[in-house]
C-alpha cells in the first residue's frame, strides 16, 4: 500500500508541476505577443518618421541662402 501511496503522490506533484507550468507558457505566450504588437507598431512608427524625415530633406533649398538682412 505504501507503493500505491508514494505513486499516488508522485503523479499529485507531477500534476501540479505541469499545471505551474501551463500556466507560465501561458503566461509568457501573452507578453511575447504583446511585444510584438508593440515593436509592430514602433517600426510603422520608424517608417512614418523616416518617411517625413526624406520629405523634409527634399524640401530645404540646396544653398541655404541666408536672410536678406545679412
Amino acid at each position: 500500500m505504501s507503493d500505491a501511496k508514494t505513486l499516488s503522490d508522485r503523479i499529485d506533484a507531477l500534476e501540479a508541476r505541469l499545471m505551474f507550468q501551463d500556466e507560465t507558457i501561458e503566461t509568457l505566450n501573452k507578453t511575447i505577443t504583446e511585444q510584438w504588437s508593440k515593436l509592430d507598431a514602433m517600426a510603422r512608427q520608424i517608417a512614418s518618421l523616416s518617411e517625413r524625415l526624406q520629405q523634409a530633406e527634399t524640401q530645404t533649398p540646396a544653398g541655404h541662402e541666408p536672410p536678406p538682412h545679412y
